[in-house]
This record gives C-alpha cells, sequence and structure tokens, in this order.
C-alpha cells in the first residue's frame, strides 16, 4: 500500500514540473492539474499517518528476552542407539528396540522424513570384509559362505592336504527400512532389513562383478505389545553378542536364528519384562547313515518361546525356554519327539563409561539343534528300520567374551566359545559332529563416530563323533560405515 502511495507521489511531482511551462494552457488543463494537486496533499497526508502509527508501535513493543543461561536449562537430547542405526558391533548385534529416548521437552527429532501421517528412517552400514584362512583338512568348496564368514560345520575334516584362501567382499552390507504411525494414541511400527550375506546357492560369483541378491534378513510390524512378522527367535538374546569382525563370531556357542512368528512382551516392573511366542516350526534331521541334515516340512505346531528380561545398573540379563515337537513323516515311516530347551546370557559392564563388559550365554536341551551353532548338530535322528524312532541328540553350547575400552576410539574383545553334542547310544550318524570351539582376539579402531575399521585372529576345531578333527586359522579384517 505504502509502495502505491509512492508511486502516486512521484507520478503527481513530474506532473507538477510541468506548470510554469503551462500558464497559457487552456482552462481544462488548468482543471487537471487543480486535481492533481489535491490528491498529491492527500497522498502526503496518509504517508505521514502511516509513519507515525509506526514509530508508535515500535515504542511501544515488549523486548525480547535475554536467552537463558542457567545450566540447568532443557536441551535437545541424542536419540539412543536403536536397530535402525547400528552402532559399534560389526556383526547382526544392534539392539532390537524402535523406539527413541527422548527427554521431556526436547526438540522433535528430525529423523526420516513423512509419508502420509507415517515416519520413514532408511539406515544401514556399509562393510568390507577380507579374510585369509588355513585349513588343516582341506579346503571349503568354492562360494560356500564357510568362506565368508565362521561356519562350524563346514570346517572340514579328513583331507589329505592342508587348505588356504583369501576371501573379500561387500555381502555383509545391510540396509534397514523403519517406518511408525500414530494410531489413536496406539503406535504402528514397521521394519524391513536386508542384506547381501544371507542368499544361500550360486546367487553370484567372483570372476567379473562380484554381484550379489539382496536377502531377507527381518520383516515384522508391532502394534503395541505384539509382533507379527520374521525377526530374531524369541529364544534368542542378541544383546549378548560382542563386538566381532566376522558375520556373527561366537558362532558354535550361540543361539542364532531368524523366523516367523507372533510375539506378544509385556513389562512385568521397572525392571522385568516376559515375552512369548508362537514361532515357525520345521525338524532338520539326519539319518544313521549320513550326516547331511535335511528339513522335512512335516511339523504339525509351532515351535513355543518365552523369555524374562531383566535389566538393572549392574546389568542386563536373559532366561529364555524353548518347547517343540519334531516330526517326520515319509508315509511308510513316520515318528514324532519332543524337544526342550533352556538358555541363560547376559552383559555385565565393568566401567560407568561402558567401554568394557562381559558377556555371555549357555545352552542346553534335547532337540534343538537348529537353533543353536547355525545347526551343527540335528534336531533328529531317524533310524529307517523296523520299529523306526527318532532320536533326539542332546546339546551344550556356550560362549564368553571380554570386551575392553582402551580409549574412547581403540578397544578389543576376546572371545571363547564351545559347543558338544550328546548322541544316544546306536544313534550317531555316519560323519556327524561331536564338538567345536573356538577362539577369537580383535582390535578395533573408530577415527570418527560412523567408521569402524578392526582386525580379528580366530583358532577353530571340529570333531567328528568317529574321533577325526579338523581345524581351521584365519585372519580378517573388516571396515563399515553405518549411516
Amino acid at each position: 500500500m505504502a509502495f502505491t502511495k509512492r508511486l502516486a507521489l512521484t507520478a503527481l511531482l513530474a506532473g507538477t514540473a510541468l506548470v510554469p511551462g503551462m500558464a497559457q494552457a487552456q482552462t481544462a488543463r488548468e482543471v487537471e492539474l487543480e486535481t492533481r494537486l489535491k490528491a498529491l496533499e492527500a497522498a502526503v497526508q496518509d504517508l505521514r499517518g502511516e509513519l507515525n502509527a509506526a514509530r508508535a508501535t515500535a515504542a511501544t513493543a515488549p523486548q525480547p528476552a535475554a536467552p537463558a543461561t542457567s545450566p540447568s536449562a532443557p536441551t535437545a537430547v541424542a536419540s539412543a542407539p536403536n536397530d535402525l542405526h547400528p552402532t559399534a558391533p560389526m556383526g547382526p548385534t544392534a539392539p532390537t528396540a524402535l523406539a527413541e529416548a527422548k527427554a521431556p521437552g526436547a526438540a522433535p527429532s528430525t529423523d526420516g522424513f513423512k509419508v502420509a501421517g507415517t515416519t520413514v528412517k532408511l539406515n544401514g552400514f556399509i562393510k568390507t570384509w577380507a579374510s585369509v584362512s588355513r585349513y588343516s583338512g582341506g579346503n571349503i568348496a568354492p562360494e560356500s559362505v564357510g568362506r565368508d564368514f565362521y561356519f562350524p560345520s563346514m570346517t572340514p575334516v579328513g583331507g589329505r592336504n592342508e587348505g588356504n584362501s583369501v576371501e573379500a567382499h561387500a555381502k555383509q552390507t545391510r540396509i534397514v527400512l523403519g517406518t511408525e504411525t500414530p494410531i489413536a494414541g496406539h503406535t504402528l511400527k514397521g521394519l524391513l532389513e536386508v542384506d547381501f550375506q544371507v542368499v544361500p546357492g550360486t546367487q553370484g560369483n567372483q570372476r567379473v562383478v562380484n554381484g550379489y541378491n539382496p536377502g531377507l534378513r527381518r520383516a515384522f510390524f508391532t502394534f503395541d505389545n505384539w509382533l507379527f512378522g520374521q525377526e530374531w527367535t524369541n529364544f534368542q538374546y542378541i544383546g549378548a553378542l560382542p563386538e566381532t569382525t566376522d558375520f556373527i563370531g561366537p558362532s558354535e556357542g550361540t543361539v542364532f536364528v531368524r523366523q516367523a512368528q507372533i510375539r506378544y512382551t509385556r513389562k512385568l516392573n521397572d525392571t522385568l519384562s516376559l515375552s512369548v511366542a508362537a514361532e515357525n516350526p520345521e525338524t532338520a534331521s539326519t539319518s544313521l547313515a549320513s550326516a547331511t541334515i535335511v528339513e522335512n516340512a512335516d511339523d504339525r505346531l509351532p515351535d513355543v518361546t518365552a523369555r524374562l528380561n531383566y535389566k538393572t545398573a549392574f546389568g542386563e540379563f536373559s532366561l529364555a525356554g524353548l518347547a517343540r515337537q519334531l516330526t517326520i513323516d515319509t508315509g511308510a515311516l513316520k515318528d514324532s519327539a519332543t524337544g526342550w530347551g533352556v538358555s541363560f546370557a547376559g552383559k555385565v559392564p565393568l566401567d560407568a563409561k561402558g567401554r568394557s563388559d562381559i558377556r555371555f550365554m549357555v545352552t542346553h536341551g534335547d532337540g534343538i539343534g537348529r537353533y543353536v551353532g547355525l545347526d551343527l548338530a540335528p534336531d533328529a535322528v531317524f533310524a529307517p528300520v523296523v520299529g523306526a524312532r527318532l532320536y533326539t541328540p542332546s546339546l551344550t553350547a556356550g560362549f564368553a567374551a571380554l570386551k575392553l575400552g582402551w580409549t574412547d576410539k581403540l578397544r578389543s574383545t576376546f572371545i571363547g566359545s564351545v559347543q558338544s553334542i550328546d548322541y544316544p547310544t546306536g544313534g550317531e550318524p555316519v560323519g556327524a559332529s561331536d564338538s567345536a570351539w573356538s577362539a577369537s582376539a580383535n582390535l578395533f579402531y573408530s577415527p570418527i563416530k560412523n567408521i569402524d575399521l578392526g582386525v580379528e585372529f580366530r583358532h577353530a576345531e571340529r570333531e567328528l563323533v568317529d574321533g577325526q578333527v579338523g581345524k581351521m586359522d584365519r585372519g580378517e579384517l573388516a571396515a563399515r560405515y553405518s549411516f
């Protein structure tokens, strides 16, 4: 408005500049000039009024308050580590919580982006891994996952010559997509996680482009206390897994399964929570004539798991139980057996800063082979004779890991892991594993927050039921950028 009036004022002044040269103009022209002069006077009065009003407003307006300098003023708190943003551990060891911790009054998180009322977050890491390995019992087959990470049942046994291999890949690179949708006072969350390591078979090769297929790791959604979809088994406590350059680390000593399930979790008090789940069943069996483990797809009931989590300032602990029915039905031969297991795991901090800690897991049971040690032991052994029945081997497995934080950027972890299998008399499959153990030590350096560089040495041994032993020595390098 003010600009328009100034424009009119300029035009009127331009018109008045012509007045002296128009003394003899016609009467009509004089009338026009008088009209412009009156308009000019009105515009000037309006401008003066606006200027006076602006001055009055500026004089009475309150001055902005000085910023608070009290140390008690609330500040924004960084979000806690969560599964969408893995932290130091190089393997699949990030916590499963999807919620972010925020202080009261903190500014809203700017992570992710909104799509029709849903917050979407994309995180993960890019990881490069390399190894030099020596085997006492011959080489591992080309393109086998045993070359990509430590897989106890693939440690060669009985070969006449030693085997050696050098490997490097980026298959363990991981992408995680998370969603969160508030619905009428409730929260609906989802997670999709993929990498390029978990797909079996010859999906890629090392000859030219090293292309590998993405593989599903986890895919689930939660609504309040309920979880539906593929997630770590409720029988496993992933918070106990130690930091390692390997994909898993203490493979033979840990529970390690991801599968479809329906889970309900309830917080009992400030330190204790209970979760129960019905999970996908699958009987993995062998026969007496062969140690090759096969799937049967004859199961009739889901596996049932329950877990108590206890968390205090002293540490965090988990006690889990598993019950399952094992079934084989070939038509002519069929039988069922019961499997059960218990697992106790925990993490105990050794300093106030959380640099150092002890992590452990101990598991025992019958007919739970596929849940422990990457299926080093079968769930059951089937004897295809008259009166055929399923034998359920028992196993005891565990690991312990000591993490020492030398500085804020430098740390080491020392790991020991073991599994022992007990077959019923007359139920030892030919060539089956009797036990396996490994020991490893690593050193990690994080020059900046989002980069981890690690070096690790591992020695592992596998013994068969006939007494033969295969050994593996492996040196590893890993580099990871988390985003």
